[in-house]
């Protein structure tokens, strides 16, 4: 194996002095430094292998072997800028990390989606709570405390920038693709969760990446699929999609991600997605903003932007527009080969491209990449799986649970009363079921699957005595709780009709679907929990075991029973 041109690696890792103080200062102000390895680094570029640098593709763990071998071909042939990892394990990543960062000229930028921590892409990893529970938390320090618990776990797997915070407005109720990624439908509370998450990552020593910008939270169309449309006018974006965005870059975020969107009133050429739009990128983002740090894009292959521009082209324009990272190509020697054609064809200049490499080797040079570096493979799990991590997660869900309704009711529930346990969405005894019968001895557990019919619930209905306690949990089975929980006809009205009795709920799923639970608004006690993990349905549980006083605040609007800032 060829020695690395710029950078060998050790058996451990070591942090200097330079390193250290590369951590003290944040990337933007490190920008105006100019270090000399970054300096050094550029010269040795030659015109291809800089234009290689901008563009980041996908790594997995959990693929073949020909895959894993393919991704390392493309990073020692094409000598490309960076990794973005998807999924995959975390001893299997800091492995798989080494051996690829042993066959970079230049180190690798090693990124990942992370918005609610490694376990939105890893398995045996945290998965700290979606945004839109965060944006119901009052207590902003827990989420910074989050930020730097992200940062270790990161930084221990060898990574070096987050692809988050999501810091879109989702004023729109039907958003297929944000929804839940949102702290809310509020521009102050989405800029002020999203500035203390931000501020942990990167006090943590982590990169950023805030999106999607200019604002994704107002469609109905999912960009992984076709290109949005955004209607609205240039003030209206300017006033609420992008005040989130503009706040960030003044807490000093170090990259903005951009979204696939076309939108007229900021570039009216037909079919623009936002990506490769110069006046968006170039003209908005960077000058009228002011924004000197990274621009990365959506991913590249997304139908979003390969729609209208095929084979190629969508690369080509999205260097135009000011993209530095253009992550996740169709084919990133095509692309390299036609940015050098470009540049011939001079559609754009050297000192484009040379601005671009300048902030990645900076954001090298920030992550501590200037120092010879391996990842110690031993204790990987243990080690982002951190006791005081697991403590955290669990005063995040405490803290965001929203009572809308019953707070009164909820302490006659007596220990000593028959409780009827109920849980629908799923067959199986829930964590919820299970906290509460341990304080509710005089219990009985009774489970309804999601498409549970009259026969099923009017078995269970069977059992239930006129004097006795029922608290019931909905829970929504998805891997991702959108809207529209998959529960039968039956079941909603059975929802509805014990919802007039002295019932209680919880609901484990995105406060959304509250309005296809129709009825809901007459229940005695009714508790937002979010979504169906663990650690939320403990927090739930204790609230009714009257163990834990609920202070979160509802961070959207459902309909005229349940509004933004409801809570109790």
């Amino acid at each position: 194996m060829k020695k690395s041109l710029f950078y060998t690696l050790s058996i451990v890792i070591t942090i200097s002095a330079t390193a250290i103080k590369a951590q003290q200062t944040s990337y933007i102000d490190l920008l105006k430094q100019e270090p000399k390895w970054v300096d050094s680094v550029f010269k040795k570029l030659n015109k291809k292998q800089k234009i290689a640098q901008m563009f980041f593709v996908a790594a997995y763990t959990n693929k073949s072997k020909a895959f894993t071998d393919s991704i390392g071909k493309v990073i020692k042939k094409e000598k490309i800028g960076g990794l973005v990892f998807f999924q995959g394990g975390p001893g299997r990543q800091a492995a798989l990390t080494n051996q690829y960062q042993k066959l970079a000229r230049v180190p690798l930028l090693i990124a990942s989606d992370g918005e609610w921590g490694l376990g939105m892409r890893l398995d045996s990893t945290i998965a700290y709570p979606y945004q839109m529970a965060l944006g119901a938390i009052q207590n902003k320090e827990l989420i910074y405390q989050m930020g730097l618990e992200v940062a270790k776990d990161f930084k221990r797997i060898g990574m070096h920038m987050n692809l988050a915070p999501d810091v879109d407005v989702n004023n729109n109720a039907k958003n297929p693709v944000i929804n839940y990624r949102s702290f809310g439908e509020n521009k102050y509370n989405v800029a002020e969760k999203g500035a203390a998450y931000l501020k942990g990552m990167q006090e943590g020593g982590l990169l950023v990446s805030i999106k999607h910008f200019p604002g994704h939270g107002d469609t109905d169309v999912d960009s992984h699929f076709d290109l949005p449309q955004l209607k609205f006018t240039k003030e209206r974006l300017d006033s609420l999609e992008m005040y989130p965005f503009k706040e960030l870059v003044k807490s000093g975020a170090a990259g903005v991600m951009i979204a696939h969107m076309n939108i007229p009133a900021l570039d009216a050429t037909p079919n623009m997605p936002s990506t490769l739009s110069k006046p968006i990128v170039t003209g908005i983002l960077k000058e009228q903003i002011g924004f000197k740090g990274i621009i990365i894009s959506d991913a590249m292959g997304m139908k979003g932007v390969v729609k209208f521009f095929k084979d190629g082209e969508a690369d080509v324009m999205g260097v135009i527009a000011g993209n530095d990272i253009l992550e996740l190509s169709e084919d990133s020697k095509r692309a390299v080969k036609m940015v050098r054609k470009a540049i011939k064809e001079e559609r754009l200049t050297m000192e484009r491209i040379d601005e671009s490499v300048k902030k990645i080797l900076t954001a090298k040079y920030w992550a501590g990449l200037n120092i010879p570096q391996t990842i110690n493979e031993n204790n990987v799990v243990a080690d982002v799986n951190r006791p005081e991590s697991l403590v955290l997660l669990q005063q995040l869900a405490d803290a965001s649970m929203t009572l809308l309704r019953g707070r009164e009711y909820i302490k006659t529930l007596s220990p000593d009363k028959r409780t009827v346990i109920l849980n629908l969405g799923t067959p199986d005894v829930t964590a919820f079921q299970k906290e509460l019968a341990v304080t509710y001895k005089n219990s009985v557990v009774y489970n309804l699957n999601k498409d549970a019919n009259a026969n099923a619930i009017a078995k269970v209905l069977a059992e239930i005595k006129p004097d006795d306690q029922v608290i019931i949990g909905i829970v929504d089975t998805r891997i991702r709780p959108g809207n529209n929980i998959p529960l039968s006809a039956d079941l909603k009205m059975f929802i509805a009709d014990m919802a007039k009795k002295d019932a209680v709920f919880a609901l484990f799923a995105n406060p959304y679907n509250l309005a296809g639970l129709t009825g809901l608004e007459n229940a005695k006690a009714l508790l937002v929990a979010y979504q169906k993990e663990e650690f939320m349905q403990k927090s739930a549980a204790s609230v009714f075991k009257n163990q834990l006083i609920p202070t979160g605040k509802l961070p959207v609007s459902v309909n005229t029973f349940f509004k933004y800032g409801d809570g109790l």
